[in-house]
């Protein structure tokens, strides 16, 4: 039972969601096709290869100063509105960083909750509105309310479940955000590809566990 990382664990944890995002960008796009431009997945592939090059040049940097310039590479991998967004994300697992060599199931949970609230400052989006959000606020409640004595891959096993029933609910809803909110009733009947997308990420972060 893994109950602390070090700075290693964690790039293994965002390596994880580099792989899941690579293996399934297909996907992704197929299900934009339905409701937006059909390039998400294109768009999640240039973020997660900003996210490895990042990592790749930066082999000795402490966690804290590598995840604020993978969320600084993000943003300027010409996402179009995704890159800002998971690009805050980052940035602000940095802000919940803190200097310890460790990090136990707490410290993980501060980073991603840090994150998403980076993240939520800059989409108005809630729960209901068929957007990363509908599968990103409920994984971190699901941290916010895991036994704080939990082991990390169990809190993350958690979250990732709430950020996958989150993805699927968005399947019944009407979209309020971007081009998909110009499509009315015709979303409905598909998922939100952002909201999948955070899924993965969540699935990636559980892969480098083994319990």
């Amino acid at each position: 039972m893994t109950k602390t990382i070090s700075d290693r664990g964690i790039i293994n944890m965002v390596l994880g969601a580099v792989a899941r995002i690579r293996e399934n960008h297909e996907i992704l796009s197929k299900l934009d096709s339905a409701i937006g431009d059909g390039d998400h997945g294109t768009t999640m592939l240039r973020s997660v290869k900003a996210v490895e090059d990042t990592i790749n040049s930066n082999p000795d940097e402490k966690i804290k100063d590598l995840l604020y310039k993978i969320g600084w590479e993000i943003m300027s991998a010409d996402g179009g509105s995704t890159g800002p967004l998971l690009g805050s994300f980052f940035m602000g697992m940095s802000e919940g960083a803190n200097d310890s060599p460790e990090f136990d199931s707490s410290d993980i949970a501060e980073m991603v909750i840090a994150g998403t609230e980076k993240m939520h400052k800059q989409s108005r989006a809630q729960i209901g509105d068929k957007t990363m959000m509908d599968a990103l606020l409920p994984a971190v409640d699901a941290l916010k309310a895991a036994d704080k004595n939990a082991s990390i891959s169990g809190i993350l096993k958690q979250a990732a479940k709430a950020a996958s029933d989150g993805a699927e609910a968005t399947i019944d809803m009407k979209a309020k955000f971007g081009r998909a909110r110009n499509l009315g009733d015709r979303v409905i009947g598909h998922k939100d590809p952002g909201a999948v997308s955070i899924s993965l990420i969540f699935q990636g972060f559980c892969d480098s566990f083994d319990n």
